[in-house]
């Protein structure tokens, strides 16, 4: 048994992550270093921008309050045009629902804003949403570049209102349904019930965490490690924001009393050893689910919402090893918090600065749009079928570390920069002549050309020198991990007993 601390200057003893007993009193020495880890991570995160202005907070509140007002015009105008009863008209309800960082709180100002648009069901996608509101939105004063997406597993659409990005999804629901419901499943379809996953995932969370300001800090600083180590990214095998938002309430619900730094330590201490496959199941009376039972995949992570389900995960052999090689960098660099050469700098040192040492091979993938207006399209594309590009490299028995950098070629003068992007992913290989580069392009072509409505642009594969990445500046005063490309098997990690150190 070991201890730690929480935020009532209380000494904790920890038997194991879901049980926390006793409480003795903790010498002020340690409860105040915590209090000051704490207000530095809280600086820290402030000096980076994660947390938002109130100037910032205030015009996402207006635009939110401006897609309200038009969704509602709108649909009272779709009731019109279906020919709906008078009273049917005036009381043709539709919304707009929050979700993502912004639904949570951990929004930051370069955050999008991910706004569900619902509507009854007399309203359809195809027409009165694509077609329909599209419309509407093209005119509104202070809207810029949208489009739809319509062949995304979660079709939407996509524009700038007032400088922010906006993703919006449309679904149709009965009036006055219960989002978190357990009956919801059977009243709509699997499609709809995809859709509103992220709103019901978020609302739940919300209900969950017994304490709401240490859960966004918690994954402000979580998202912004991610992304800085560059293991944050759904399309490319990593974890996204619904990911680390259970995980990090996990962390809070096990330990409510403890402060940011505690909580943080105890983050990666859980996740560097927890015993994978068995899902991660946020603790909720209202939903029965079977525990340490083990999952397919190889990190799943229960949804804290019926049906009990695992959210959907693209990690494969080759991320999970990058992830868990974070998750114990993070543990190593975090059990010396009490060292006085602590510095939270070097937990989100970028994985950038170092990336190009690591590997001597790597795969570009060169992407050039057929217009400049097309290229958030294609590479969004392009991107949805990463996964399928990490798993065809891994039948090849080549690992890979799809780095999320999107980097302008530098070796191709005569590409207008405008219309093209470049990927460099290190191959985690000593040979890598043995890769048909052909037959992988080849294949990887025919996956993005399936069902792809938009307007194609050119995307070839190769195998490129670590000379050729571009430039990186270092940052000064930064430890560094080596790589390792060994993969564990799933019973070498264990839930910890305690913390140790």
């Amino acid at each position: 048994m070991a201890n730690a601390y929480n935020q009532r200057g209380g000494r904790v003893a920890v038997t194991n992550s879901d049980e926390v007993v006793g409480c003795v009193p903790l010498p002020y020495f340690l409860v105040r270093t915590d209090f000051l880890l704490s207000i530095s991570l809280l600086q820290f995160m402030a000096n980076e921008g994660l947390v938002p202005s109130p100037d910032e907070t205030l015009k996402r509140r207006s635009i939110v309050l401006r897609l309200e007002k038009i969704v509602q015009d709108w649909i009272t105008k779709v009731a019109w045009q279906r020919k709906r009863p008078e009273n049917g008209i005036s009381n043709a309800s539709a919304g707009v629902i929050i979700y993502g960082s912004y639904g949570l709180g951990v929004h930051n100002s370069e955050s999008d804003i991910d706004a569900l648009c619902f509507g009854p069901f007399f309203a359809t996608m195809e027409e009165d949403f694509f077609i329909g509101l599209h419309n509407v939105l093209k005119s509104t004063s202070g809207v810029s570049k949208i489009h739809c997406v319509k062949d995304a597993k979660v079709p939407l659409m996509r524009f700038i209102f007032e400088g922010i990005a906006v993703d919006m999804p449309y679904a149709r629901l009965p009036e006055n349904v219960d989002m978190l419901s357990p009956m919801l499943p059977t009243s709509i379809d699997e499609t709809t019930l995809k859709i509103l996953s992220g709103v019901r995932v978020n609302k739940r969370i919300l209900q969950l965490v017994p304490h709401l300001e240490n859960f966004q800090s918690l994954l402000r600083c979580v998202k912004f490690w991610a992304k800085q180590r560059g293991v944050y990214g759904h399309l490319f095998g990593f974890l996204g924001g619904i990911h680390l938002a259970i995980l990090s309430a996990f962390i809070c619900q096990t330990s409510p009393d403890f402060c940011l730094s505690a909580l943080v330590l105890k983050f990666f201490n859980t996740f560097a050893n927890w015993p994978w496959p068995i899902p991660v199941v946020l603790q909720d009376n209202t939903i029965q689910v079977v525990r340490d039972v083990i999952e397919k995949g190889w990190m799943p992570i229960r949804m804290p919402c019926s049906p009990s389900e695992c959210c959907q995960s693209n990690v494969t052999r080759s991320t999970f090893t990058r992830i868990m090689n974070e998750f114990l960098r993070g543990h190593k660099l975090t059990m010396g918090i009490l060292q006085p050469d602590f510095e939270w700098v070097n937990l989100f040192e970028p994985y950038s600065n170092m990336y190009r040492q690591l590997y001597s091979r790597f795969l570009k993938i060169d992407l050039l749009a057929c217009a400049k207006d097309n290229l958030g399209d294609w590479i969004g594309r392009v991107k949805s079928r990463f996964p399928s590009l990490i798993l065809k490299l891994e039948e090849m028995n080549v690992l890979c570390d799809p780095n999320p950098t999107e980097y302008v070629d530098q070796h191709s003068g005569n590409v207008d920069s405008k219309k093209s992007v470049v990927f460099y992913w290190g191959l985690g290989t000593d040979r890598p002549m043995d890769i048909n580069v052909t037959s992988l392009e080849k294949d990887f072509r025919s996956n993005l050309s399936s069902g792809y409505r938009g307007m194609p642009g050119k995307m070839k594969l190769s195998i490129v020198p670590a000379s050729e990445l571009p430039n990186i500046v270092q940052l000064p005063k930064t430890k560094r991990m080596e790589a390792c490309w060994r993969v564990p098997e799933h019973d070498q990690y264990r839930m910890p007993n305690s913390f140790t150190g």
